[in-house]
């Protein structure tokens, strides 16, 4: 009886643990307005999101075929999207809706990706993901 308990609870705290994914719309779309993919710019670098096909809603409100952004800088996308994206300095989070920013990087090359997430910071399903663009900055 007891190899039945703790088999229930380690269920139970998976199941708990795992992350209900968000549907995206068919034909959703995320991009960088600017810059450019190859652009060679000075800081401070103010980077523009696009969105086609969704809203902006603030993280914690739940709005059906909605999100916020998370820029990805110098960092691949994560291999595991049914969880959290976590907060931190190549994972900029945007969960009041902001639309743009102002970043101050380092001279040299830099990439820069979006990834749309729910009011939970999880991923949509698909993901809404950018093309991951490179830019370089001159100083």
């Amino acid at each position: 009886m007891r190899i039945f308990a703790i088999a229930a609870l380690v269920l139970a705290a998976t199941v708990a643990g795992a992350q209900e994914r968000t549907p995206s719309p068919a034909g959703a779309e995320v991009y960088i307005i600017s810059p450019k993919d190859g652009a060679k710019v000075s800081g401070p670098v103010v980077v523009r999101f696009g969105l086609r096909g969704m809203g902006i809603a603030p993280a914690g409100i739940k709005f059906e075929n909605t999100g916020h952004h998370h820029l990805l800088i110098d960092t691949d996308a994560p291999a595991d999207m049914s969880q959290p994206l976590p907060a931190s300095d190549k994972v900029v989070h945007f969960g009041k809706g902001q639309t743009e920013t102002t970043l101050t990087l380092p001279p040299g090359k830099h990439t820069l990706q979006l990834l749309l997430a729910d009011q939970n910071h999880v991923p949509h399903n698909p993901p809404v993901i950018s093309k991951k663009i490179t830019i370089t900055v001159t100083q």
